[in-house]
C-alpha cells in the first residue's frame, strides 16, 4: 500500500467520523459529551488525508546536478570514492569528462544525467532492475471503514446484559436527594437501581416512578428491564438491571423497548455473573416505546 492509498483510507476514515458525528449514530459508540471531540478527530483525519495527498501528486522539484571534482584532475566523490566514467561521465565546458554525482554521497548518477543513482535506489528499485511492492495485506485496513460507512451496528442490548455483571455491584453513597416533582415521575433506571439498593427506597418512598429500558431475559428464564451505562464508550459499557414483578411486560423479545410506571419493592434478586445484588420494581402498567435517541444511561 503505497502513501496514496493510505490517505485515501485516512480520508474515508474521516469522512465516516463526521458522517456519525453530524447524525445520532454516533450516541450507539460514545457518551453524548463527546461529540466535539470526534468533530475535531474527524477534521484533523481529513486534513492529514489532504495534505499526503497533495504531497504525493504535487510536480516532484528539479535537482541540481553539480560536479564532484575540479575540471583539469580526476574527479572524486563526495566520499573520496572513484567516479564511473564512459557513458556516465558529463562533458563540462568541452574539457574532460566530469561524472555527475547525486546529492546522496557518492553513487554516481545515470548517464543520462537525471539525478537518478546507478543502483537504482532513487526510483523504487533494488539495484538489479526489480521494483519493490508494499504488502497487499495492508489494504484489510479499508474493512473497518466500509464498515464504519456502510453499516450501522445497534447500540448495546440483551446480549451485552446478560454477558456481563450488573455494574451496582459496590456500595455508594446512600444519601439520596429527594425525587423530583411529578406522578409518575420519571427517573432512568441507573437512579431507580442505585435508590433501591443503597438507599433501600427510604428516597423513593412510595412514589411512583415511570422507567424506559430494554428486555432481557433474566437468570430464571423470567424478563427483566435493564440499560447499559458507560463511563465513555460502548467498549466499556455496563448493563444495569431490574427484576420485575407486578404486571410484567409478557410476549416481547429480548431488546424490546419499554416504557414501565410502578413503585419501590424491596425484593432482591441476584446476578449469576458477578453474584450482585438485583433489585426489582413493582409494575403497575407498561407500553411499549420505539428505541430512544439516547439508548445508554
Amino acid at each position: 500500500m503505497n502513501r496514496q492509498a493510505q490517505a485515501v483510507i485516512l480520508l474515508l476514515l474521516g469522512g465516516a467520523v463526521l458522517r456519525a458525528s453530524a447524525t445520532d449514530l454516533y450516541l450507539r459508540y460514545v457518551k453524548e459529551g463527546l461529540r466535539p471531540f470526534l468533530i475535531a478527530a474527524g477534521l484533523l483525519l481529513i486534513a492529514a488525508a489532504i495534505m499526503t495527498l497533495w504531497y504525493e501528486l504535487r510536480p516532484p522539484a528539479p535537482r541540481a546536478l553539480a560536479p564532484a571534482g575540479g575540471l583539469g584532475g580526476a574527479p572524486a566523490g563526495a566520499d573520496g570514492a572513484a567516479p564511473v566514467g564512459g557513458d556516465d561521465a558529463v562533458s563540462v565546458g568541452g574539457s574532460a569528462a566530469v561524472p555527475a554525482w547525486s546529492d546522496t554521497g557518492s553513487r554516481p548518477l545515470l548517464g543520462d544525467g537525471a539525478g537518478v543513482p546507478a543502483d537504482g535506489s532513487g526510483d523504487g528499485r533494488d539495484g538489479h532492475g526489480h521494483a519493490h511492492h508494499e504488502p497487499r495485506v495492508g489494504w484489510l485496513l479499508i474493512l473497518p471503514v466500509l464498515g464504519l460507512l456502510l453499516v450501522a451496528p445497534p447500540a448495546l442490548g440483551s446480549y451485552a446484559a446478560g454477558q456481563a455483571g450488573t455494574a451496582l455491584s459496590s456500595q455508594q453513597q446512600s444519601d439520596y436527594p429527594p425525587l423530583p416533582e411529578g406522578d409518575p415521575v420519571q427517573v432512568s433506571v441507573l437512579d431507580y437501581a442505585s435508590r433501591a439498593l443503597f438507599d433501600r427506597g427510604a428516597s423513593i418512598g412510595d412514589r411512583r416512578v415511570q422507567l424506559t429500558g430494554f428486555i432481557a431475559t433474566g437468570a430464571d428464564g423470567q424478563p427483566i428491564l435493564a440499560r447499559m451505562v458507560l463511563s465513555c464508550c460502548a467498549a466499556d459499557g455496563r448493563p444495569v438491571k431490574l427484576g420485575l414483578t407486578g404486571d410484567v411486560p409478557a410476549g416481547l423479545p429480548d431488546d424490546s423497548w419499554v416504557e414501565v410506571t410502578g413503585r419501590y419493592s424491596d425484593r432482591l434478586g441476584r446476578d449469576p455473573v458477578n453474584d450482585a445484588e438485583i433489585p426489582y420494581l413493582e409494575i403497575e402498567s407498561w407500553r411499549q416505546v420505539p428505541v430512544p435517541k439516547r439508548p445508554y444511561d
